[in-house]
């Protein structure tokens, strides 16, 4: 086994031990009717927050990824996950679901808020893009101080009422929407982050890898594949 392959073998096992830490809340949820590949529209029981998709809801390919702010491999997945689904914005549908591992992460939950409350005001995704791409410089943070790092992010991408920005990421809404992607995350299995469900399958190991360690080529064949 190759250096490279054992050091991608390594990131996977920490991965999967820190997805050992299940959180109990998601437990609280109920999706037992729910079934986690379909794009869930805003409900009660996700606080009336919908999935968050990029630009082609409608795709015969939907890829989801399971994804935790705080996660050092999530971070380092991010920047091929943004390459490729801007590669392939015309042809795939991308959501992205919370799965924060509060255990390990500590600043997890909250990043997920912030991005869920940016949401409420149309910046989604740029708030998603930033917490990711500053993973450094709020990962260890206390309170007061990642709260307002957070608010400095909602203000530097354009959200408007910076008060109701603050007031959402402690809404019971938000609350809500993060434990419902919780349990959708715990019924598909996901064991750490990042996860990625592709037409419903999860996503190997080995083409997750290249994701978090190499150029995502493993990840662009197999969404070629399906296609076809």
């Amino acid at each position: 086994m190759s250096k490279k392959t054992w050091i991608i073998f390594a990131v996977l096992c920490i991965a999967v031990l820190g997805g050992l830490v299940i959180l109990s809340r998601k437990d609280s949820v109920d999706v037992s009717n729910v079934n986690q590949s379909n794009l869930q529209k805003a409900t009660a029981t996700d606080g009336n927050i919908a999935d968050h998709v990029t630009d082609l809801p409608n795709s015969k390919v939907v890829l989801i990824e399971y994804g935790d702010y705080q996660c050092p491999y999530c971070g380092e997945a991010y920047p091929q996950v943004k390459k490729l689904t801007t590669d392939y914005a015309s042809k795939i549908t991308f959501v992205f679901r919370n799965y924060p591992l509060v255990t390990l992460h500590p600043n997890a939950k909250a990043a997920a808020a912030a991005a869920e409350a940016a949401g409420i005001q149309g910046k989604y995704w740029e708030m998603h893009d930033k917490l990711y791409e500053s993973q450094d410089d709020w990962s260890n943070l206390s309170t007061n101080d990642r709260t307002n790092k957070f608010v400095s992010y909602a203000k530097a991408i354009g959200v408007k009422n910076l008060t109701k920005f603050q007031t959402d990421m402690g809404s019971n809404s938000v609350e809500k929407k993060i434990d419902f992607d919780l349990a959708l995350g715990g019924k598909f299995g996901v064991t750490g982050t990042p996860t990625f469900e592709l037409n419903g399958q999860k996503v190997s190991d080995t083409v997750s890898a290249s994701l978090i360690s190499g150029d995502g080529d493993a990840m662009r064949s197999t969404i070629d594949n399906l296609l076809k």
